[in-house]
């Protein structure tokens, strides 16, 4: 009976823990961070675009000065959604991504509790929360970057690793409910942060092959139901990562992001301590923590005790220093050579494995303690965790702006512009003087229906113009002229006068002319692999379920 209220008592210690730290968020108006303010703007237009019935919004309308964007393609849609939510319920939308960053915060703590706690007891358990959640890039990410998509995405490494564990412990080498942790939390840590979900697989590829070592019975089975609950996640997020990758070569993003990396490289010594800062990239933090040294140090005094946690030890430290020494500039060959480690742009992004290792070392290490000397090492690494980041847990400053800055025309899109149509310019840096207009001017334009994702407009010329439509123009959208679609080839949209706009010519005559966008053939497939994906986990679920039934 001790269990269960050792277990009460550590779940309402992570709770006061896990909230502390964000009483900064109550401060009223946004905390001024890096990105901040842009995902206040991003959640509203994704808002404005799910309430016009898009169940996959796709379009930001008031973004770039007005004239649109499609980032909310490339965009990680998870913390939108949540986001969305939040407002749809009431609150504004500065508060409802304030709250996007707390659930990510404490929901991050307990999924790694839950699996700490599963698979190395309480005290393990605490331990690897605590760091998990402590560690100074877990706060860098809060209140310097506001780094809301990385965030949210530290929640699912651990569920999926539950998953992973749960399964690997049935007899029959198959469990439902595993399966959908597995499936689910591959497909929302993908739709979390598409970069963040390309470096924590292959740690989750190595834990499973662990545990098909030392825990699974069935190990074929284990694997292969494995394997397949992490491809069901690549299903299920289809709607998102598959047209932003095949067309992420409709923008910029190659060309702004290419060799980026090349200045961000980390200094060894920066890993060991580096002083707090609300500075850029280069400025940041990049110190692992006192709790994650000391999490470190003691995994190598028990790294030689025999156990059958030997080897996930020792794989743990393994994949922590290659993670530090792949943001060291040491590695720029590796950068060179291998393109998919450009898509994280910063090298230093890689401090998020480099937490989650910590945690899994700090865990092992009070695992592995002599069972009398547990609590206290439990204790005095979550005292070190905990204390040395009390400094961390605030934002700079806070600016107060009404809600119409955000869900208005809004002057920015993304830092970089990488998302902006390659046609285009990366930023247009002004807004324009009118939706839409004719060149030279020999006619009237009168405004119609206008929505996030429709134009509308009664049209008279008197002679040969060119319209123009000030919005960009990108895959997907559709020009209707007295309802008949327009020949794709007198669409114009690589004009240098009007570079990334849509524009046509008309002859004189009076015209109905109507912009929609839409999805393209290939944003429909993955829609509907995304939903028969969703169906057939359901499916899969239930079935398991019934039958476990039955066999009681």
């Amino acid at each position: 009976m001790k269990e269960p209220w050792k277990n009460g008592i550590i779940v309402l210690i992570l709770v006061v823990l896990s909230v502390v730290p964000l009483w900064d968020l109550l401060t009223p108006g946004y905390p001024v961070t890096h990105d901040g303010r842009d995902h206040v703007a991003r959640i509203a237009n994704f808002y404005l675009s799910l309430t016009e019935g898009n169940i996959v919004p796709r379009w930001a309308a008031n973004l770039n000065w007005g004239y649109g964007h499609p980032i909310l393609m490339f965009l990680y849609p998870l913390p939108s959604y949540v986001g969305s939510v939040f407002h749809a319920i009431g609150f504004s939308f500065v508060d409802s991504t304030k709250l996007v960053f707390a659930v990510g915060f404490v929901a991050s703590i307990f999924a790694m509790y839950i699996w700490a706690h599963a698979s190395w007891g309480i005290a393990a358990g605490l331990t690897a929360a605590i760091l998990y959640g402590f560690a100074p890039y877990r706060f860098i990410d809060l209140y310097v970057r506001g780094a809301i998509g990385e965030h949210m995405a530290f929640i699912f490494p651990p569920l999926i690793c539950y998953g992973l564990f749960i399964l690997s412990r049935t007899r029959a080498g198959i469990h439902a409910g595993a399966f959908t942790v597995i499936a689910l939390g591959t497909g929302l840590l993908i739709l979390s942060h598409n970069a963040l979900s390309l470096m924590f697989l292959p740690i989750i590829f190595f834990y499973a092959l662990y545990l098909s070592g030392y825990e699974a019975s069935h190990r074929f089975r284990f694997l292969l139901t494995a394997i397949v609950g992490i491809g069901t996640g690549f299903l299920l997020s289809a709607f998102y990562w598959v047209p932003g990758f095949f067309e992420g070569k409709y923008t910029l993003r190659d060309i702004v992001t290419a060799g980026e990396f090349s200045g961000r490289f980390v200094p060894w010594l920066s890993f060991i301590y580096s002083r707090w800062s609300y500075g850029g990239g280069n400025e940041l933090s990049k110190w692992l923590g006192a709790g994650s040294w000391l999490a470190i140090i003691m995994g190598f005094f028990v790294l030689e005790k025999n156990s059958k946690y030997r080897s996930m030890m020792d794989g743990s430290i393994l994949i922590l220093f290659f993670a530090m020494f792949t943001m060291t500039s040491a590695s720029a060959p590796l950068w060179n050579t291998i393109t998919l480690l450009q898509k994280f742009q910063f090298p230093w992004r890689l401090l998020s494995v480099t937490t989650f290792m910590t945690a899994v070392i700090g865990a092992l290490a009070v695992c592995l303690s002599v069972p009398k000397k547990r609590v206290v090492t439990a204790i005095l690494l979550c005292m070190v965790a905990v204390l040395t980041t009390i400094p961390m847990w605030r934002a700079k400053e806070y600016t107060i702006m009404p809600e119409s800055y955000f869900t208005g025309i809004y002057n920015g899109t993304t830092d970089t512009g990488e998302s902006s149509p390659i046609w285009s310019v990366r930023f247009m840096e002004k807004r324009p003087d009118a939706v839409a207009y004719l060149m030279p001017e020999s006619g009237s334009i009168t405004e119609g229906l206008r929505t996030g994702t429709t134009r509308s407009y009664a049209v008279s010329v008197t002679s040969p113009v060119r319209f123009v439509e000030n919005t960009l123009y990108f895959p997907g959208w559709q020009v209707y002229i007295n309802n008949s679609p327009i020949d794709p080839e007198k669409l114009i949209f690589q004009d240098p006068a009007y570079r990334g706009l849509m524009t046509f010519d008309l002859d004189p005559g009076t015209y109905d002319i109507r912009f929609v966008f839409t999805d393209t053939k290939l944003r429909r497939l993955s829609n509907y692999v995304s939903l028969a994906s969703l169906v057939a986990l359901l499916l899969f679920g239930g079935t398991i379920h019934i039958l476990w039934r039955k066999r009681k």
